[in-house]
């Protein structure tokens, strides 16, 4: 290869040299989610091949069916994150409540991290692209003690850290900070994620809007008339835009980031509040998009000032082209 890899972790360990008070506890979380997502990949690669495809027979608790891929995926993540040294506890989308981990480690650990483990279950059996999503909170409570739900019901604006990691064609890690979101793609040759998105931006402007259409019935008067403006032919204005809609969260804003554009979950008839979950999906989303330039709002508010009232809460978003949500927007406040 004609350029130095720099992997995952020297990546972490070089951005924790920038202050002289860390303790390296964040970049050694990020290495552990690294690995959990590494063990979730292996088993990705290997659906069709052996009994993971399919449900489970059990629904999670927002009544969805749950595919085996959902739950070993949450199995992992639990699993590698107890046996950290840098994480007091855990929340998942697939459980009904938090997890304080009981041990002298875990209640001197400084982070709790929130995570969807599989993004996409519906694309599972199809081979189209799925993710993990997660993000990282510093506790509230004392060192010392058992983690508690304060630590887990923070503003977005708060978080330290998030990302995601998409498994499709490549396997790629994608995580933000205060300094900006990078990319990782996973090396299967050595089994490390190396930079190669470094410094990633948003377009202020893009092309692409991406929304199930097929609910365009069920959405709001304001959404419409969006969408009529996305379809409207004004070649002056570089319409109509181009749809497209993978399905998955995680893939859907993947693109989005790279090639600009916007990707939307409105609230309709049927979901009032939304329908993707503000801790698991749409805080460590917009803190990514964000922090790339791009913006992300409610429709009411930015989301990353949502006050949150319960884990499994649900907002609808926009989200994407700093231009393209702000367009959308205005016709909400029309």
């Amino acid at each position: 290869m004609s350029r130095k890899l720099v992997t995952l972790d020297d990546f972490t360990i070089d951005q924790t040299r920038q202050f002289p008070k860390a303790t390296g506890q964040l970049s050694s979380l990020l290495r552990d989610i690294g690995l959990a997502c590494k063990i979730i990949n292996k088993q990705v690669n290997k659906a069709g091949l052996v009994d993971i495809i399919g449900q489970f027979g059990a629904t999670n608790i927002q009544g969805e069916e749950q595919m085996k891929l959902d739950v070993y995926a949450d199995e992992t993540l639990i699993n590698v994150l107890k046996r950290s040294e840098d994480c007091a506890g855990i929340a998942s989308e697939e459980n009904d409540d938090f997890v304080a981990f009981d041990d002298e480690y875990s209640h001197n650990s400084k982070y709790v991290v929130l995570f969807d483990p599989l993004d996409g279950s519906s694309n599972i059996d199809v081979n189209a692209p799925i993710g993990t999503i997660f993000v990282i909170y510093k506790r509230v409570t004392p060192l010392g003690q058992a983690v508690t739900a304060e630590d887990f019901l923070q503003d977005g604006s708060k978080l330290m850290a998030a990302g995601y990691v998409i498994y499709g064609s490549s396997t790629m890690l994608v995580y933000a900070t205060r300094l900006g979101v990078n990319g990782f793609t996973l090396e299967p040759s050595i089994g490390e994620f190396c930079l190669s998105h470094p410094n990633m931006q948003v377009k202020e402007n893009g092309k692409i809007y991406s929304l199930n259409q097929g609910n365009t019935c069920k959405f709001e008067t304001a959404t419409q008339q969006f969408l009529d403006y996305c379809m409207e032919d004004n070649k002056d204005e570089g319409r109509p835009y181009s749809h497209r809609y993978i399905g998955s969260m995680v893939a859907d804003l993947h693109r989005t980031l790279i090639k600009g554009g916007i990707f939307l979950y409105p609230a309709d008839k049927k979901n009032k509040n939304g329908k993707l979950r503000l801790m698991y999906e749409c805080n460590p989303m917009a803190f990514i998009i964000e922090a790339a330039g791009g913006m992300a709002s409610t429709g009411t508010e930015r989301v990353l000032d949502v006050n949150p009232t319960e884990l499994h809460q649900r907002v609808p978003i926009y989200i994407g082209s700093k231009n393209m949500v702000q367009q959308a927007l205005s016709y909400i406040v029309e």
